[in-house]
């Protein structure tokens, strides 16, 4: 499920909802992936009440990981929240369209969705972003800005249940 709160040029539910499949696809993810692109007023809600942060942040990914799998298989992911706002400065600040900006918070919240947490894993889910980022036609990915030598400096981040997909802007 697709919800657009907040809309973004050039983005439209179909168009996401064929990237998450294409994304999930390239992580071998399987289960639905609800996506919910909103403002910063929304997601400095579920920072505070997930990670008692009370800012906005620019994406936040909720893995279903309760949710028994069937036939080896999850029915459903998790879900994925996404500020259309922080992902436009992202956009303005790294030299890129908004639409690319949100499939780049997108695929990082998918990677994880299936278990990558760039927190812990000496460089793992940066690798594997950075690969798929590739395939996928995208720009420098989350975790590679999270780096020293990056554009963006990297800033404190939490970690909670609820995974933190990006650091708060």
């Amino acid at each position: 499920m697709i919800i657009l709160e907040n809309r973004v040029e050039g983005l439209s539910a179909v168009t996401l909802r064929r990237f998450v499949l294409h994304a999930k696809r390239a992580v071998r993810l399987s289960g639905n992936v609800n996506v919910l692109l909103t403002g910063d007023a929304e997601m400095r809600s579920l920072n505070l009440r997930f990670r008692k942060k009370n800012r906005p942040t620019d994406v936040l990914s909720f893995p279903a990981d309760s949710v028994p799998a069937r036939n080896g298989k999850r029915p459903f992911a998790g879900e994925i929240a996404i500020s259309t706002e922080v992902a436009c400065r992202n956009a303005t600040d790294l030299g890129h369209p908004p639409a690319v900006e949100v499939k780049i918070l997108l695929l990082h919240g998918i990677l994880h969705l299936a278990g990558f947490d760039h927190e812990r894993d000496n460089g793992h889910m940066a690798r594997k972003e950075a690969s798929l980022r590739r395939l996928l036609g995208l720009p420098s990915s989350l975790t590679e800005r999270g780096q020293p030598h990056a554009r963006v400096p990297a800033k404190p981040a939490g970690r909670f249940r609820a995974r933190k997909a990006r650091r708060p802007a």
